[in-house]
């Protein structure tokens, strides 16, 4: 009987490791052939105007050094850290006190918390039109400023290149505070509340017990809720080019951006080819950093949890 249930087990165990496991592989095999082919595009110079692909000439790295010595695609490289970067900020401050306000249950808690959560519940693209139709140089955003500075407000936010970058930045505020807000909310909600407790009972101020207690203990949070961030945000693409297609000129033209149009607009495979192993190789480093920097993070935590525990 022991041995009929262990054999059951075993089988079972089996049977949901390949279910978890098939649909991997099938991306693998799926992808495996993409991968050989961009390999080889990278490799060959080849447009759509040119003969079959499988004709094309050898050039080895020539590719790869035509992209490293493109300014136009280190200038999209540098957009997109600017972008990323300065959005990620937004985010984090605005969604960290959000989160700050909400951590603590009061009466309409539940709809504070679907109300501020919505906008990243919203698709892109839609984003992207409605904002379109509201920036406009005529319209309802200028209006409501006009009617409350009592002066007529007519700046262009999508066509002036200076303010259309930080269109889209607040555009991506916009959308993703509501990220940052709910893993800052998780993490508060996740700390000890015997040291916040032991604080006040020794009359530490407010303040003081979110600096020197609630703040440290946040950090791993923090550096996550930065980290993914700031990686999603490297990658954005639907609102930028809805919205302005890397426009006015190429004030936002980020690195998908770039990519997109010399590989679909420009037809040039060999060289977005290329580019897209670059920006891989870039973004893989990120990645490994990435989850250095939290290990480092989570050893930190480890130790304060360990001392913590010890006895006085």
């Amino acid at each position: 009987m022991p041995a009929t249930v262990s054999k059951k087990r075993t089988s079972s165990v089996a049977v949901f490791k390949w279910t978890l496991l098939t649909p991997f592989v099938g991306v693998v095999l799926f992808l495996v052939p993409v991968f050989l082919l961009q390999i080889y595009f990278s490799v060959h110079a080849w447009t759509v105007y040119l003969t079959s692909w499988w004709e094309a000439e050898f050039v080895g790295f020539d590719t790869f050094w035509e992209v490293l010595t493109d300014q136009r695609f280190v200038w999209s490289f540098v957009r997109s850290f600017t972008f990323a970067g300065l959005s990620t900020l937004g985010c984090f401050l605005i969604g960290f006190g959000l989160a700050l306000l909400m951590y603590r249950p009061f009466k309409g808690h539940g709809f504070f918390y679907a109300f501020f959560i919505l906008p990243m519940l919203t698709v892109p693209i839609v984003i992207a039109y409605t904002f379109e139709m509201l920036l406009y140089q005529k319209g309802p955003i200028n209006g409501i400023l006009s009617a409350v500075l009592g002066t007529d407000v007519n700046v262009m936010w999508l066509t002036n290149p200076t303010i259309a970058v930080f269109t889209v930045i607040f555009l991506e505020i916009w959308n993703w505070t509501p990220f940052a807000f709910i893993l800052m909310l998780a993490g508060l909600a996740a700390l000890p509340q015997e040291l916040v407790e032991a604080a006040q009972s020794l009359g530490a101020s407010r303040w003081r017990i979110f600096w020197e207690i609630q703040l440290p203990l946040l950090r791993p949070v923090i550096v996550l809720v930065l980290i993914l961030r700031f990686l999603e945000a490297i990658g954005e693409f639907a609102k930028t080019w809805a919205l302005l297609q890397g426009g006015p000129g190429s004030a936002t033209e980020t690195m998908p951006l770039y990519l997109y149009l010399t590989t679909w607009q420009f037809f040039r495979i060999s060289k977005g080819a290329a580019m897209s192993y670059t920006v891989m190789v870039v973004m893989v480093v990120m990645v490994f950093l990435a989850i250095r920097v939290l290990r480092r993070e989570k050893h930190a935590l480890d130790r304060v949890y360990h001392r913590a525990g010890e006895p006085a």
